[in-house]
Formats: structure tokens, sequence, C-alpha cells
């Protein structure tokens, strides 16, 4: 089996303070190579400021950790435009572009193409990697097929990345759906997705899992798991799995795929409470699903 990086994606959520900074001392001591930072949601958000996010990169630098600084992925005001801005102009960390406008800012410097740039085939992978891209991360929605000719395609020297576990970002909006489920308007919203650590989960009226919302972001109602996935994965030649942070399981889902590229058993890795698994997308079903029980 080819080897292979273990990456955590920036967190999706709106933790306090504390909690992110207990978290990323976890990290700092689990198996992770890779860790985005950044708030890549919305910009309302102000548990953490700049100087923490930085805080928390030199430690984990320190750690031996690669660090990557993610930006936002809907950028809407001219304030988000300024802070997108400096972001771009910093030197000291490679960035995961959110959207189109970083990838330009960066005027050429090495960058992650995040997930929500939509790098369906080789011409947009060849055209990213000509704006400085050295990595990008494959669309969530793909399947084994489709990404073995999207990896066949790609030019020498990208590397491509592939999300493996934690709740699928699946859209944005202007809105603030969070602050809409509360009666609340966006520039008014108390903060109130704080009360929810991993998502509001949305079901149908018949009484099914349907989706999660996130303040501007839609999610998916489950949780993916690729982890048992992974060789293949790895045999396909992708260099990075990603996790994506959820309250609880996150350290396991890492821990489990470094089990499995040390050739040892991996545990079985839990979802927060009440949040199912899925990983339909990868058979080519509906992404809801859950084929085999890993």
């Amino acid at each position: 089996m080819n080897a292979y990086k273990i990456s955590l994606g920036a967190p999706l959520y709106y933790w306090p303070r504390q909690t992110v900074f207990d978290f990323y001392a976890q990290v700092a001591a689990s198996p992770a190579d890779v860790v985005y930072l950044g708030e890549t949601v919305c910009s309302r958000r102000h548990e953490l400021r700049n100087a923490d996010w930085l805080e928390l990169a030199g430690m984990l630098h320190a750690a031996g950790k690669e660090v990557i600084l993610s930006t936002q992925t809907l950028i809407e005001s001219q304030s988000e435009v300024s802070t997108l801005r400096r972001l771009c102009e910093r030197t000291d960390y490679m960035l995961e572009a959110g959207d189109l406008g970083a990838a330009r800012l960066l005027q050429g410097r090495p960058f992650v193409a995040g997930m929500h740039l939509n790098a369906y085939h080789g011409d947009t992978l060849n055209w990213l990697q000509a704006l400085g891209a050295r990595r990008f991360v494959a669309p969530l929605e793909m399947n084994r097929e489709d990404l073995e000719q999207l990896l066949d395609d790609r030019p020498e020297g990208l590397e491509s990345e592939v999300m493996v576990w934690g709740r699928m970002p699946l859209a944005f909006s202007s809105r603030c759906f969070t602050a809409r489920h509360y009666r609340l308007d966006k520039d008014h919203c108390e903060f109130r997705c704080i009360e929810h650590p991993d998502g509001l989960s949305m079901r149908t009226r018949e009484d099914a899992e349907f989706l999660a919302i996130n303040g501007i972001q839609t999610q998916s109602s489950h949780c993916l798991d690729l982890i048992a996935q992974a060789p293949e994965l790895a045999a396909l030649g992708v260099e990075v799995l990603r996790v994506s942070p959820q309250s609880s399981g996150t350290l396991e889902a890492v821990a489990a795929l470094h089990a499995l590229r040390s050739g040892d058993a991996r545990a079985e890795v839990q979802p927060p409470a009440g949040i199912p698994r899925c990983n339909g997308y990868w058979y080519g079903r509906p992404g809801i699903d859950m084929i085999g029980n890993p």
C-alpha cells in the first residue's frame, strides 16, 4: 500500500475558545501529519481571533505538523475581502484557498485548492496548478471511478487530498440558516450556532434524516466514513486523507487511519451520538447511503 498523510481539516463549527485550544493540544500529540486552521464558514464568529489561530499554528508547527491556514469559502463584505487580503499576504504558512479570489490574491505563491473550487477534470487541475496549486482537495461527491480518472488526468507534481470522515459540507448561502431557525436575522444571530457543536440536524416531516445546518453552511445529516477505503484510496495514488473535526470521534478517526497505514487492525470509529454514517458517493449511490458495515 502506498503511504498517505493524515490531515485534519479546518474546524467547521463554532466551538468555545478553550474547547478549541484543548482540542488542538490533543492534536499536537496525535499522528495527524497536516493540520488546517482558520475560520472558513462565518466571519461573525469571534471566539478565536487571528492571533489565536496563529498561536495554535505555532504550537502545532513546533509539534512537527504541517500547518496550513484556510480561507473563508463565501466572501460577501468588504471587511471579509480585507481580511482575506491580509491573510494572502502572509508568507509564513501555506494557505488553503476556499474560493478563487484567494487563489488569485496569492499571485502564484503555493496553495492548496480547497474542495469548493470544484475541480472535476484534468483541465481544471492544470489551470489551478498554473495559479500556484500544489495540492487539491477532491469534490465530495466523486465516486471511485471518477476519482481514479481525475487522478490519472492530473498534472505531474500536483498532490491530491480526499475527505474520508466527518459531516460533509455541501453548500453555502448568504442566508444564515441557524439564525433563521431561531427566527433571528443574520446580523443579530446571538451566535446561536455555538449551541450546536456538530451542527443542527434537520428532519423531514416524515421524521427522516435530511441535512444539517451550520450557520450559512448546509451539511450532510450523516457522517462520511471512508476509513475502510483508506488502502484503496492510497492504491489509487491519493497522498492525503482528511478528517473533518467533529465534537467526538475525530482523534479516533485519525488513530484508525494511522493504524491502517501501519499495517495494524483499526478500531471502529463512532461519530457523535445520533449521527449515522454514510459512504454512498464512493459507490456511485446517493451520498446518504451506507454500503457495508466497515
